[in-house]
């Protein structure tokens, strides 16, 4: 590598070791602990290439982005970052970074991208435009379910592994393999979603590793896709070719019921299985509604040039809705009451005239304020255990559910003793050790603040 790499982390040891990793290839480098530093040293003309994580003493990687293309336009950064969110990696392509990564990063992978930084610096990355195309659908929300799903995918986007995507029609599973192929190494090749017509004819598989040329096969519709397709199917991801691509599925329902029904063959889905994700449907996640109902109203409002508010009690019948068709529907159903809103605000009366033209519908229970807390909970089972029918859950369902309550519980502790993990501990009734190994696997960011009193 020949340049000059200007490196920007909070972090002691990973600014050594990026900077002795640099000098050994051959470049020159200026290591900064302070954001300030970095853009003085970036308006003074200096560095070829920048790593920058995002979480800085005096301020935030991404938020420099703009600023640092204002003054050096060309200028590759290269984000790396602690928060391994789906989000933060769509940030920052939209603010064109050259490339992201999640921390903890490999070495030798940062290198290679690093190299074609400095190689690539004065050519346009080219990205703006197909990453606006592909992140016009809301992958948003706040809830502990959702952060979890963004970090499966994050750690998923750059490595090779088959991706098997599970949950309702709706709920975004195929924003998620565009979105997988978007961030991945392979964004620059080939992105193939497949249908079983594709597979029909006697040279299908053949003419789609032609087209893929090692980029990215989506499989979607197994409902759709016989034994013998999937047959074909198979041979083709067995296929000795130069150029293998990336495989990704995804299915309405569990596999498990596919394969029970026999719509599914077992060595097609221990091919495609090498990470199976369930994307929750929108009553798994009912506080992320409010997020996603002010984003398709600011998108009706965008094109329309009238963006009309929604009023608490027409909010809350949203939450209250059950929602088979998930996100689409949601969507739908928001961008009809932009529509013929009577007012600046739409009223809960609007919200009931839609909901009930909706096929399928129904609200669902209504919690009280009277409840405790273990009322609530089996209400809410049943009503997850009720939406599948004479079908059980999902496998897995212990896990997932301790999640949910561990994780804001843990939080909320944290918060209320400042961020001090000894009385944190104390207050939960758990050993310090488990405390610390419940935050590493959440991934949960413990800040310190002054303790309540």
């Amino acid at each position: 590598m020949d340049g000059t790499v200007l490196v920007a982390d909070d972090d002691r040891a990973i600014r050594t070791v990026l900077s002795q990793a640099l000098m050994r290839a051959g470049c020159k480098v200026h290591a900064t602990s302070s954001l300030t530093t970095l853009m003085r040293w970036v308006s003074e003309g200096m560095g070829d290439a920048i790593i920058t994580d995002v979480r800085m003493p005096d301020g935030n990687g991404l938020e420099m982005l703009p600023k640092i293309a204002e003054d050096r336009p060309g200028l590759p950064v290269i984000v790396i970052s602690a928060q391994n969110t789906i989000m933060t990696a769509i940030k920052a392509e939209k603010l064109n970074a050259f490339d992201y990564l999640p921390k903890p990063f490999d070495l030798p992978e940062l290198m290679k991208r690093c190299a074609r930084a400095l190689a690539g610096r004065n050519a346009s990355s080219g990205k703006g435009e197909h990453m606006e195309q592909a992140t016009e659908l809301p992958l948003i929300g706040r809830t502990p379910v959702m952060q979890s799903l963004y970090k499966d995918v994050a750690r998923l986007v750059h490595t090779d592994i088959p991706v098997f995507l599970t949950g309702e029609s709706g709920t975004g599973k195929t924003l998620i393999m565009r979105t997988i192929h978007d961030f991945s190494d392979r964004r620059p090749l080939p992105y193939i979603a497949i249908k079983p017509r594709d597979l029909a004819s006697i040279d299908g598989p053949e003419k789609i590793l032609a087209r893929v040329r090692g980029g990215t096969v989506a499989i979607d519709g197994f409902a759709e896709m016989d034994i013998d397709l999937q047959a074909c199917l198979v041979q083709m991801m067995d296929a000795d070719v130069a150029d293998k691509p990336r495989y990704l599925a995804a299915c309405l329902g569990h596999p498990s019921e596919h394969l029970k029904s026999g719509k599914l063959r077992d060595d097609l889905y221990y091919r495609l299985s090498g990470v199976v994700i369930e994307v929750p449907g929108l009553r798994d996640r009912i506080d992320d509604i409010e997020l996603l109902v002010n984003n398709f109203l600011s998108k009706a409002g965008s094109r329309s040039r009238r963006l009309p508010g929604m009023s608490a009690e027409a909010m809350s019948l949203l939450k209250r809705y059950h929602w088979p068709g998930n996100i689409r529907q949601l969507e739908n159903v928001v961008q009809r009451l932009a529509i013929t809103a009577r007012d600046n605000e739409i009223a809960a009366s609007e919200v009931q005239t839609v909901l009930q033209t909706q096929p399928d519908g129904g609200m669902l229970e209504k919690q009280g304020g009277d409840e405790n807390l273990v009322e609530t909970v089996i209400a809410h089972l049943r009503r997850y255990f009720d939406l599948h029918g004479n079908s059980l859950p999902p496998a897995g369902l212990y896990r997932r559910v301790v999640r949910e309550v561990e994780m804001p519980l843990i939080e909320m502790a944290l918060e209320a003793t400042g961020g001090n993990q000894v009385k944190c501990a104390k207050l939960l009734g758990i050993n310090r050790n488990t405390l610390r190994k419940k935050i590493g696997e959440q991934d949960i960011r413990v800040t310190r603040l002054r303790k309540k009193m």
